[in-house]
């Protein structure tokens, strides 16, 4: 198999030219040229045509094709189902804030997770996605729209602390100066709480924006609600997060999607309150999205401000979710679900 060359660091880059008798400072050339989003070796315009015959020979570059593209009449919200080589597809989201632009990119093929309330795990798991598939869904974005993607959000497809390895990899290569340069304070990774990889994380003192999918205030509804709780509870999970809170000096976000009459009473935002108290931390309240077969509804915009206020009481600060892309259904999973029935009855896959 030919080397995955967009995953590799610069200094495994400039081995591997070593090995192939080129001088080291090439690896520079290469680096940049990888990260700026080139598709073939002939764009490598600084460099021999020998040494672009050797990488054509032992190398391959990853990239992200354009599928599908939709784009929301109401906000400029724009949602996309790339594929890869092997004709794996995963959705993308591209958002515009004041701010600048950000992506909300997928992490693996599908989720092993099985959260209900979620349409990614509907369509089971695949595969993992490798670095240079993270990079390439940021590099399409920014080429179909020449623009610069400031903002980064690991919370697409996939659960990211699964493919724990890869995604590292990705936001060392993504944060490089020599690369995109997105810096780590401008990433946020989401995990639904696999509790070994957040020590783990903390420990790397990385400085991104830890966003934990909690969604609700005990182990009964989150239990119901969310599989991965059997094996790591609420307990053990905010344990954790006091631990990254501590580690890296960064506040928390915690997703709470709001469903009608399952996590929205004022007991759960009461009980939530003083499981979050003194910590570091903030509430991120999401109306939770309408997935076929779950038959949830979102919860009232008064309910979910009485939520607020409750958890306000005890010190906690919560904000609802500003909704972008509503009528392009911008939440990943559905898009690639509806892809693969459309093959599905083409014949094309079983």
């Amino acid at each position: 198999m030919k080397t995955d060359i967009k995953s590799m660091y610069e200094s495994e880059l400039a081995d591997m030219l070593a090995k192939m008798g080129e001088p080291k400072y090439r690896a520079a050339q290469v680096f940049k040229w990888l990260q700026s989003g080139v598709k073939s070796f002939d764009e490598m315009t600084n460099i021999s045509k020998n040494l672009r015959q050797k990488l054509v020979q032992n190398c391959h570059i990853s990239s992200a094709a354009i599928e599908k593209k939709l784009i929301s009449a109401y906000d400029d919200t724009e949602k996309y189902l790339f594929s890869f080589a092997d004709g794996e597809m995963v959705e993308s989201v591209l958002m515009k804030y004041h701010h600048g632009y950000t992506s909300c990119i997928s992490t693996q093929v599908g989720c092993k997770m099985g959260c209900t309330f979620c349409a990614t795990g509907k369509s089971g798991f695949a595969r993992n996605l490798t670095a240079s598939e993270m990079l390439s869904q940021l590099q399409s974005e920014q080429q179909d729209n020449n623009i610069r993607i400031s903002n980064i959000v690991l919370m697409g497809m996939g659960e990211p602390l699964d493919n724990f390895d890869n995604v590292i990899r990705f936001l060392k290569l993504v944060s490089n100066e020599n690369g995109m340069n997105i810096g780590m304070r401008h990433i946020s990774l989401s995990t639904c709480g696999l509790v070994p990889r957040i020590y783990e994380l903390a420990d790397m003192k990385l400085q991104l924006t830890l966003s934990v999918s909690l969604h609700a205030p005990n182990d009964q509804i989150r239990s119901r609600t969310m599989p991965v709780n059997r094996k790591y509870n609420i307990g053990q999970l905010l344990e954790a997060c006091r631990y990254y809170a501590k580690s890296t000096g960064r506040r928390i976000s915690f997703e709470y999607a709001m469903i009608d009459g399952v996590n929205d009473s004022d007991a759960c935002a009461k009980e939530l309150g003083e499981r979050l108290k003194g910590m570091l931390a903030h509430v991120n309240l999401i109306p939770v999205n309408s997935v076929s077969g779950t038959g949830y509804k979102k919860s009232k915009r008064e309910r979910m401000q009485r939520f607020i206020n409750i958890l306000s009481g005890s010190g906690i600060t919560a904000t609802v979710r500003r909704t972008l892309g509503s009528d392009i259904n911008a939440s990943c999973g559905q898009l690639r679900r509806s892809a693969a029935d459309e093959r599905m009855k083409k014949g094309e896959i079983s």
